[in-house]
């Protein structure tokens, strides 16, 4: 069986490379570990050595066990058509210009891509551990609601909105979009576009059932799987975490432990009224002084707010401390999360 980690939370937390550290430890151990980033920046490919991550699973040469994918969107989304759609409506959703738009631009279309491809891994059956870096858009959330969110945008809600409380066939939608005042909509934007918006939608609609079986599975591998909240001290990263605690009830998630990184030494907390011994200068103690009680001032407001989390959503935390400089090899990877304890608290 495939053991599945989403690592999740805000941008600019740490979630590539701490997902990077995580399948490289599990790889280490002997588990054929896959680790999946649709993170189009390739920090996943620099924290691993490696130039580049393509969207197929390629192995890293210098750990054995462990494989590499960044998500290209576009083509997961090419794949989905192809198999969920009939030929001739698959040929015409792909040259149709809001199809790619979705594709490329649309959060949830990306985010949904991602769980198709994660779930494909799951059932390949090729895998013991599969860690899926997931994107920062909505704090992580967006992630786990991408499979309803796909299914509202399929089911033709939009298309529904368009034109009323009742889904239209082409005929009477064709006698819509021609209304005078569409028409002068569609002069001033440059061509037929509540036509070609209907076209798309109709077309994406056929594939509602099939994709919303898929989207109940997507959906039943993310309850499954061990998620993992990283987050830092910093106020953006801290204000997304409380609201995926608060949104939680909506996607049936349970997180498996909060991952604070960046975490400053608690004992500098202490170490600031400690007295400064070796240092003759009187000015150069006191800037040395001042300097400490800084740094401890933010490890203490570090510590509360790791108090403050834990308390607050009953969820365990553990730290990973402050790498300087960050790592910049497998091995400093490993040794990154090593004595973290997030290991106890994965089922893998």
């Amino acid at each position: 069986m495939t053991a599945t980690i989403v690592v999740t939370g805000a941008g600019g937390v740490g979630k590539t490379t701490l997902s990077a550290a995580i399948a490289a430890t599990f790889a280490e151990a002997g588990s054929r570990t896959l680790v999946l980033t649709i993170d189009p920046a390739k920090r996943l490919a620099d924290a691993l050595g490696v130039d580049s991550l393509g969207d197929e699973p390629s192995p890293m040469p210098n750990v054995d066990h462990l494989e590499g994918a960044m998500l290209d969107v576009s083509a997961s989304w090419e794949a989905i058509i192809h198999r969920y759609a009939d030929p001739e409506v698959g040929d015409r959703l792909l040259v149709n210009p809001y199809f790619r738009a979705i594709a490329d631009r649309f959060p949830a279309a990306q985010a949904y891509a991602a769980g198709e491809r994660m779930a494909e891994y799951i059932e390949s059956r090729a895998y013991d551990v599969i860690v899926v870096d997931t994107p920062p858009s909505g704090g992580g959330i967006d992630f786990f609601r991408a499979p309803a969110t796909t299914g509202d945008l399929v089911s033709g809600k939009l298309l529904k909105w368009l034109t009323g409380s009742r889904l239209p066939g082409r005929s009477l939608l064709y006698r819509f979009t021609a209304k005078p005042m569409l028409r002068v909509a569609d002069t001033i934007l440059g061509g037929p576009m509540l036509s070609d918006v209907a076209d798309f939608l109709l077309d994406l609609r056929t594939m509602y059932d099939a994709l919303t079986t898929r989207s109940k599975t997507i959906e039943r591998y993310l309850r499954e799987a061990d998620t993992v909240i990283a987050t830092t001290a910093d106020p953006t990263p801290l204000h997304e975490t409380h609201r995926f605690f608060r949104e939680l009830t909506d996607i049936a998630i349970d997180p498996v432990a909060i991952l604070f990184n960046r975490a400053l030494p608690g004992a500098w907390i202490d170490d600031a009224d400690r007295p400064l011994r070796g240092i003759d200068d009187a000015a150069l103690r006191a800037s040395a002084k001042e300097n400490l009680r800084a740094w401890a001032s933010e490890a203490r407001r570090q510590a509360d707010a790791m108090v403050e989390l834990s308390s607050r959503y009953g969820t365990p935390l553990v730290t990973v401390p402050l790498a300087s400089p960050p790592p910049e090899t497998v091995d400093d990877l490993r040794d990154l999360v090593r004595e973290s304890g997030i290991f106890d608290r994965l089922g893998a």
